[in-house]
């Protein structure tokens, strides 16, 4: 009523200044992270795909991923991702049923029973190795879900009821460690792709990772990580190799900042490696482990005001380490049941802009430099970029695909995030701002909402910037499609990702 009453007295330069819903601005003094990379895994689907006899397919599963070509009306033939993981394998396929592990998760190895390497293993997650970096892919990480089995406790690639150490003999770090070394240096020799990072461990604090046989994977305790990170490390270095070493692909955010469904030899793992006073499992001094943390995102989206405040948590516990961080893996699970959680492929925007809120507060609110999908591609299961379909080799794209493609096609390697005024509203407008190394501004604006909504933004002196705009919807074609130029005033229509770049 007080304003209502202002209003007949004030004159319109005496009024109040409001922040208009749906404008923006990009607060140019105030950078945040730089922009390492988008990425996904070739687990476990590239291992079939690349064998298929239909080349076409293939192909096109690759442009997909790695394209950054436009057709002749400059529409993207891909999402341009910029990091791909490859899964480095145990040897699980070569035993057979006796891995106790599921078919379609096993995996080959390099390493042979009398020590000797066969450069003819993993053919098929090669050959998109080998296209990823034909389409202009600039990073390749590799990841280990186990050791090779020979190097085993139990002389398996799962742990099978173990306990929650680390299923290598004691006596094997050293061997696991040249395995990693000579596996980085023969994929360069036969294949010529340069591993920039590796990743000895995945999700080692899980505690899903000692309950039965599923896939291959090992728990580790922190200190065991820390071991072989040195170890490999110190193997790298001794052959003048450059990739460097990672830890520790976190199973969950909660374990990265305390302990959550395991014990204390496997929780806190952003103090334990990078507070000197862990003395026997800190990695901050140690040469060619960069001071960064690798998380998975799972189970920690919902609900969303808690998805928020763990990530800015997460955020402030990184600044007072002085530690980077990178979000190296999502899929759909149970508990995101907003979109009716992981069970069953949706094609749809349900999943896509689910998704790609995620992606807005890992990078916004956790300042992630880097943000992978799981899956390139997956099946009937909320796990896959692309749906696959392998009795008829034929693959579908999804909404979800080319959600991912507003960030990862746009925002390149070394663009630097910036902070924003205006609405964050994860129901409505959510907006990040980043500015490529070619100085152009790039800006991804989420309409979560069911009504078109304006949006204006502009450089926080004042200028209206001309924008090229793509799109992705749930309107048929909508898939990263240019939808023209903007300045000013822009209304985007619900349900809809739109990335704006500087003209």
């Amino acid at each position: 009523m007080l304003r209502l009453l202002l209003s007949f007295f004030l004159l319109p330069s005496m009024m109040p200044t409001v922040e208009e819903d749906g404008v923006y601005q990009i607060l140019t003094k105030e950078p945040q992270q730089t922009i390492r990379h988008f990425g996904a895994s070739d687990a476990w689907s590239m291992q079939n795909i690349g064998l298929w006899n239909d080349e076409k397919a293939q192909e096109q599963i690759a442009d997909w991923l790695f394209s950054t070509s436009l057709d002749a009306h400059g529409q993207p033939l891909g999402i341009g991702l910029s990091l791909w993981r490859f899964n480095l394998g145990a040897g699980s396929a070569e035993q057979g049923d006796s891995a106790q592990i599921n078919p379609s998760t096993r995996t080959e190895c390099f390493l042979q029973p009398d020590g000797s390497y066969d450069w003819s293993r993993q053919k098929g997650q090669r050959r998109f190795l080998r296209m990823a970096k034909e389409r202009g892919v600039p990073h390749f990480l590799a990841f280990l879900n186990s050791p090779p089995v020979y190097f085993t406790c139990n002389g398996l690639a799962t742990n099978t009821g173990r306990g929650g150490t680390f299923n290598l003999r004691d006596n094997c770090y050293d061997d696991f460690a040249r395995f990693m070394a000579t596996a980085v240096e023969g994929l360069e020799q036969h294949d010529g792709i340069h591993f920039d990072y590796i990743c000895p461990v995945n999700e080692p604090d899980g505690h899903w990772n000692w309950q039965g046989p599923k896939q291959e994977g090992s728990p580790a305790t922190n200190r065991e990580t820390a071991r072989i990170a040195k170890a490999t490390a110190l193997e790298m270095q001794q052959r003048g190799l450059t990739t460097q070493v990672l830890v520790n692909e976190s199973s969950d955010l909660r374990c990265l900042l305390g302990i959550y469904e395991t014990t204390w030899e496997r929780g806190n793992t952003i103090r334990t490696f990078f507070s000197a006073d862990s003395i026997f499992s800190y990695l901050g001094d140690t040469p060619g482990v960069p001071r960064l943390i690798l998380g998975h995102s799972y189970w920690t989206n919902t609900p969303v005001p808690y998805m928020r405040n763990i990530r800015r948590q997460l955020r402030d516990t990184l600044n007072h380490y002085g530690v980077r961080f990178w979000q190296s893996e999502l899929c759909i699970m149970q508990n995101d049941q907003e979109i009716g959680g992981g069970g069953g492929y949706d094609f749809s925007m349900k999943t896509a802009i689910y998704v790609a809120r995620v992606i807005h507060h890992d990078l916004v609110d956790a300042n992630a430099e880097s943000w992978s999908w799981w899956r390139a591609c997956g099946g009937n299961y909320k796990d896959g970029l692309i749906r696959v379909f392998d009795r008829r080799q034929t693959a579908r794209d999804s909404k979800l695909l080319w959600a991912l493609g507003n960030y990862s096609r746009f925002v390149r390697p070394g663009a630097v995030r910036y902070e924003m005024s205006g609405e964050d509203n994860p129901y409505g407008l959510m907006a990040s701002a980043y500015r490529n190394e070619d100085g152009r501004w790039v800006v991804v604006v989420i309409n979560y909402s069911q009504e078109e909504k304006a949006f204006n933004v502009t450089t926080d002196d004042g200028k209206k910037q001309q924008w090229k705009l793509y799109r992705t919807s749930d309107v048929e074609g909508e898939n990263l499609k240019p939808v023209g130029n903007g300045k000013g005033k822009m209304l985007l229509p619900p349900r809809s990702i739109t990335t704006l770049v500087q003209q």
